[in-house]
């Protein structure tokens, strides 16, 4: 409800603001807290039945509504599994896509059918990838269809119905959980005693807790989007006003990357998946236009040479993916 009616900097500057929220926003979380209080305890109890894949699930995502870093994350767990000897396969909800139906993600797969974020997953692994709002289904689907032996749950920490076997949960470590509350008054999707259920915790950025495995987001070089030929390091446009553009959870960890670098960012921060027109980013000044990968992957058609992807990869101790990988080959004896 409150996210229909705000906007994402709105709803930020009350999630992470120092600000109490709203007295109905407080009310109506209470009322979310205990609905999904209620869920969880159908689903513990077996008053909601959950479902078992034949092969093992592990879901990576988080608590709090919008980027973590996820998407990076998946990546690099698809590339280690494979290095260890996984043949593994991904499903998601596909958010922002419009397609109501199951859908299989391939080099034909529009990020405004399928979601930006499993046509970039795609676009960067070549995954097996199934998207579809019912998970289970979506992973009998993928069964029926490849010889996946592990499936990755893109988000889903709480799509219950699922059965899994590890579940991640990734944290943002520079704005943590807000001002502590459930929707709507706050970011989080679930309590934060959630995290206690959960295999392992990974937290992006910032200061990793001892219980946390820490992720760094890193990326040294741009790649035009008219001609992905043509790339060039990142640090070639030290000492240059850029447009920084980000539609993603936080806009303002891909500007401080940037700016880290020496680059003179003016920043543009649009919504979470946001469905972009070539328009959207003609700022009228000729200046070179610095987007995440997330944003680039649906903008691929636009000729413009001053468009410019720059892609980040995950970085985690190599011993968090044999954890992972010693779960799952436990799981499938």
């Amino acid at each position: 409800m409150a996210e229909s009616m705000f906007s994402d900097k709105s709803l930020n500057a009350i999630w992470y603001g120092t600000a109490k929220p709203a007295l109905w926003l407080r009310a109506l979380s209470g009322v979310f807290k205990a609905v999904g209080r209620l869920r969880r305890d159908m689903y513990a109890s077996g008053l909601l039945s959950r479902v078992r894949l034949r092969v093992p699930v592990v879901v990576v995502g988080n608590i709090t509504v919008g980027g973590a870093g996820k998407t990076p994350l998946v990546i690099a767990m698809i590339q280690a599994l494979r290095a260890r000897g996984f043949n593994p396969g991904v499903i998601s909800r596909g958010y922002a896509g419009t397609g109501a139906a199951l859908l299989t993600v391939d080099e034909r797969s529009s990020p405004l059918s399928v979601g930006d974020e499993a046509a970039l997953v795609f676009q960067t692994t070549q995954v097996p990838f199934v998207v579809g709002r019912n998970r289970v289904q979506a992973g009998r689907v993928m069964l029926e269809r490849t010889a996946v032996d592990v499936i990755i749950s893109d988000d889903g920490l709480q799509h219950y119905r699922l059965q899994r076997d590890v579940e991640i949960c990734v944290i943002d470590g520079e704005r943590r959980f807000g001002n502590g509350y459930v929707l709507p008054a706050g970011p989080l999707r679930e309590p934060k005693e959630r995290l206690e259920n959960v295999a392992l915790r990974v937290c992006n950025g910032g200061a990793a807790l001892s219980n946390e495995i820490a992720m760094h987001l890193s990326g040294d070089e741009a790649i035009s989007i008219a001609d992905p030929q043509q790339r060039r390091p990142l640090r070639d446009f030290a000492g240059q006003r850029v447009h920084a553009v980000a539609g993603i959870g936080n806009p303002e960890r891909f500007f401080a990357q940037l700016r880290a670098l020496g680059i003179e960012v003016i920043p543009r921060a649009f919504d979470d998946h946001f469905p972009y027109a070539e328009k959207d980013l003609d700022f009228g000044d000729g200046l070179p236009v610095l987007m995440t990968s997330k944003d680039a992957i649906k903008c691929a058609a636009y000729s413009r040479l001053d468009l410019w992807s720059v892609p980040v990869r995950a970085e985690l101790p190599e011993s968090f993916f044999d954890t992972v990988a010693q779960h799952l080959r436990a799981k499938s004896k």
